[in-house]
């Protein structure tokens, strides 16, 4: 069976240029989103349970279906995994032709040099960081405040929303230094 996907642009709710496109293509059911949001899409899960080997998934644009070069990668990933073909009109991408196959390997690729090269910058970020002896986290309380928290308790007389409100200290924080403590 051939399934076509639509979902509002940001900007642009209506579907009918999607969906006039989508139908030239002979499809048998169009799955259509309400909502451009990234999470909430009740018609893309509706869609992959209705899905069985040899069906065919058309999109107006590569964009409607997928929210990243990731995400559009892991989808086409699973499509070619249940035996589906995927065509996206505009983009002119079908997987079913060795074009659209060899074009999801090099996007592949890509999609993990964008990875490597993102992981190395932010390792040599933060290697940069610690050589000019920067910490990261979040910043510690001063020990006065921490001293005077532990005191307070121990002292027995003040309660703990009194101690946090006194010291600016959080709960969590008092405990674990109570644990450190111990």
């Amino acid at each position: 069976m051939i399934f076509g996907y639509v979902r509002p642009f940001s900007q642009d709710k209506d579907l009918k240029l999607q969906i006039n496109a989508i139908e030239k293509h002979g499809c048998d059911k169009i799955f259509k989103e309400q909502t451009s949001s990234a999470k909430n899409r009740p018609e893309l899960k509706s869609l992959f349970h209705t899905l069985s080997s040899g069906d065919q998934v058309i999109v107006y644009k590569l964009y409607n279906i997928a929210d990243s070069t990731r995400h559009l990668i892991d989808l086409v990933q699973r499509f070619q995994q249940q035996n589906i073909d995927f065509i996206s009109i505009t983009d002119q991408v079908d997987t079913s032709t060795a074009e659209g196959k060899i074009f999801f390997k090099l996007l592949d690729k890509i999609g993990d040099f964008q990875h490597d090269v993102l992981s190395e910058s932010t390792k040599a970020g933060i290697y940069e960081a610690k050589l000019k002896g920067k910490t990261g986290g979040r910043p510690r309380k001063p020990d006065h405040n921490v001293r005077r928290a532990l005191d307070m308790y121990q002292s027995k007389i003040y309660s703990i929303a009194q101690i946090t409100a006194e010291t600016g200290i959080s709960k969590t924080t008092l405990y674990r230094y109570l644990e450190d403590d111990c």
